[in-house]
């Protein structure tokens, strides 16, 4: 068994799009593109922000579960997975999207028995929906803490590669021990000195694990020396 662990972001990651704004601009009712810029402020968290957005989707299960299923994943996101579970490295889906969004999305591809830690999404009546945050920290303004996911990793002695995007994956890349890193996220990690290689997606990730698991990548940032596959002391 490898001591590495992955954390993997979905929107925008795993998934082409961003599934919730997806949902949001086919279904969402007035209101939800101000909620998006109070956030974009700082004027609100994202628990905050999504709470109040998801009340305001108006879809009937059978009109939600259409629009998921037209949604596409990284081509080589499959054979990412394999290759990590031939490696035995365990892949957690951590997102502060929706569970079930994540979960439809990724059985179209025979992939929904992946551990999901994400936001819960309820149905409310025939066309209502809201969101519970079994993931949550009264500390934090997010609705899935992924830095509490890290720290649990780390306390089994695991090293912590995370693999994101984006804001939602900001604050967990100071916890990770590497970062595959795209979008936005390759500038914050190398603005904060975060250990990072830019991936543009997992092909890319693909042909990295190996030299990964191998303890010879090379990474950008505070630690230029090659990423351990040593356990965390």
């Amino acid at each position: 068994m490898s001591h590495w662990t992955i954390l993997c972001d979905f929107d925008g990651t795993i998934s082409v799009e961003d599934i919730t704004d997806s949902l949001l601009e086919r279904f969402g009712r007035p209101g939800w593109q101000a909620l998006e810029q109070a956030w974009k402020r700082g004027e609100i968290g994202s628990r905050d922000c999504m709470a109040q957005q998801v009340g305001l989707l108006d879809a009937s299960d059978a009109e939600l579960d259409a629009h998921l299923d037209n949604m596409m994943i990284d081509r080589a996101f499959p054979a990412f997975v394999a290759a990590t579970r031939e490696a035995g490295v365990p892949l957690t889906v951590l997102s502060d999207g929706l569970d079930y969004a994540i979960r439809r999305v990724l059985g179209q591809h025979g992939l929904d028995d992946l551990p999901i830690i994400a936001n819960s999404l309820e149905a409310v009546g025939e066309s209502g929906w809201r969101l519970d945050f079994p993931h949550g920290r009264p500390n934090c303004r997010s609705g899935n803490c992924k830095c509490a996911s890290a720290g649990d990793a780390h306390a089994e002695r695991k090293r912590v590669l995370l693999i994101g995007d984006g804001t939602s994956d900001f604050c967990v890349a100071g916890e990770a021990d590497l970062v595959f890193a795209k979008h936005r996220l390759i500038e914050h990690c190398r603005s904060a000195g975060i250990p990072y290689v830019p991936i543009t997606g997992f092909a890319d990730a693909l042909e990295l694990l190996p030299t990964l698991l191998a303890g010879e990548l090379a990474t950008h940032g505070r630690d230029a020396a090659p990423a351990s596959s040593q356990q965390v002391a």
